[in-house]
């Protein structure tokens, strides 16, 4: 007969404290190898992990619990089990597992399951808003899923499937800063999509890995990073599993080269990644109006104004796939390449849209590029943005 062990006190007080570091308990759960043993839940073989990651010896671990030694070996050797669903619950809470683990039904794995789907929404419906010109709106919906999640983790409920969460939720909150932020904040977006790398890396999982490398690495480029940039996306396009993928961390790459004047390396990416669109029936990640864009500014800073002028010409249709903040990118960049080519009507017509539209947008960065485009030779455009900016930080300070 299993009898339910008694836990060990020490004068009327709580089981002497032996948390590991605080990296460890974050992660210690989230391994491949820990997830097969929480899926078989076999009590015996998850202490003898917990034991093995944290370096602790069985009279530790009983001290962690509230045990003695010997009892944790019958425990770990399967010959002692702990019958009583009191015993249960607190062990899972000390080695901060879900209860169910351990065969709880616990009201707090409701609880668990209904934030995982209420979060999962948010994600999406963020990445909709996001890419429907309406970033403000994503920002507004992964602010407090990310701070719950955090919570969560350091109280140390982690999860894999609330760690998977948090980065995309910190992904997500990133790229949306990145739209909605002043050029001298686009720090801010790095920062988050670097939280969100910081967990990706202990999921061994090459696609969501990609995903996040190139999601930093574009924010790295845009907060002036460049380097870095380009150190990011070349990972993503490496690990990236599909030609899909891979088209859309070699168009971003191409972007940072351009932007350190590589022209090399600006020339292979964009020709391998024109390439991969052109063999790939249906991108959701890219498409062939943003990757013009890009080689657009990437001739102008690589020195090769005559040959942007001769592309510009050449633009592919807009379709309705097309995020409407590219549009607005696309006018901007149009409209440099118009004023190097002394098309000077073209140019303020293609700068008063990109003006209007970000405006509609709130993209703060777009309309610091129109007032560098426009510079001394369109100073009316030039003054509407200026005034635009300044409205829209406004907004934002208010």
């Amino acid at each position: 007969m299993n009898a339910s062990p008694v836990p060990l006190r020490s004068g009327g007080r709580k089981p002497v404290s032996l948390r590991p570091s605080a990296a460890h308990v974050l992660w210690h759960w989230t391994t491949p190898q820990a997830q097969l043993l929480l899926a078989a839940g076999e009590l015996g073989a998850i202490l003898r992990f917990y034991r093995s990651v944290h370096g602790l010896n069985q009279t530790q671990l009983g001290s962690l619990l509230g045990y003695d030694k010997t009892y944790i070996s019958l425990l770990e050797m399967g010959k002692r089990g702990l019958d009583d669903i009191g015993s249960r619950r607190r062990v899972c809470e000390l080695l901060r597992l879900p209860p169910h683990v351990l065969g709880v039904t616990d009201p707090a794995d409701s609880d668990h399951r209904a934030m995982l789907q209420f979060g999962e929404s948010a994600v999406r419906l963020a990445e909709i808003a996001r890419q429907s010109g309406r970033a403000s709106e994503a920002v507004a919906e992964l602010w407090p899923l990310v701070a719950r999640l955090e919570t969560r983790v350091e109280d140390g409920h982690t999860e894999l499937e609330v760690l998977r969460l948090l980065a995309q939720a910190r992904l997500g909150l990133g790229v949306a800063l990145g739209n909605v932020l002043p050029e001298e904040r686009l720090g801010m977006a790095a920062h988050w999509t670097a939280k969100s790398l910081d967990i990706a890396r202990h999921f061994e999982d090459p696609a969501f890995t990609s995903h996040a490398l190139r999601m930093h690495g574009n924010e790295l480029r845009k907060a002036r990073l460049r380097g870095a940039a380009v150190n990011r996306l070349g990972r993503a396009a490496a690990l990236a599993p599909d030609p899909d993928s891979r088209a859309s961390a070699l168009a971003l790459l191409a972007r940072a080269a351009g932007s350190i004047g590589d022209a090399e390396l600006f020339d292979r990416a964009a020709r391998e990644a024109m390439g991969l669109l052109e063999n790939v029936r249906h991108t959701s990640l890219f498409n062939p109006f943003a990757l013009h864009e890009i080689r657009l500014r990437g001739l102008v800073a690589t020195g090769r104004a005559r040959a942007a002028i001769r592309l510009a010409e050449n633009a592919p249709t807009p379709t309705t796939a097309v995020a409407p903040q590219w549009r607005v990118i696309e006018s901007v960049t149009v409209a440099h390449v118009r004023l190097l080519s002394d098309d000077r009507a073209g140019a303020i017509a293609s700068l008063d849209i990109a003006v209007r539209e970000a405006v509609t947008q709130r993209l703060p960065h777009q309309l610091q590029r129109v007032v560098r485009v426009a510079g001394d030779r369109l100073p009316d455009l030039r003054s509407a943005a200026s005034q635009a900016l300044e409205m829209l930080r406004e907004e934002m300070a208010a």
